[in-house]
């Protein structure tokens, strides 16, 4: 491989290698939807799908949605979801975070 040839390839490796994401896509339009002691586990679920991440907080389950996007050249695009359930499978409280205005 002649020395362009392989500058060429080296710049495409490392170009790949710093794009990438994180997570699932999620549909941030139904987070009006969402209503503390009303919207229950299965509804999240029907609207979002399965969460990326699941986990307990003080004994009580947690889910994360997660979306990170990241270029070489462009901005990153992340948006989060955390809901918590209660003992009845009801939303208990939930945070949305994102980079997008």
């Amino acid at each position: 491989m002649k020395k362009n040839q392989l500058n060429t390839v080296m710049f495409l490796v490392i170009f790949l290698a710093s794009c990438g994401t994180v997570g699932k896509n999620f549909d941030s339009s139904e987070l009006k939807s969402i209503q503390n002691n009303v919207t229950s586990q299965e509804e999240i679920f029907e609207r979002f799908g399965a969460p990326f991440k699941k986990g307990i907080e003080n004994g009580q389950v947690m889910w994360t949605y997660q979306f990170d996007q990241w270029n070489a050249v462009g901005p990153t695009n992340s948006k989060d979801l955390v809901i918590l359930f209660d003992k009845e499978s009801i939303v208990k409280a939930y945070r949305y975070t994102t980079s997008n205005p």
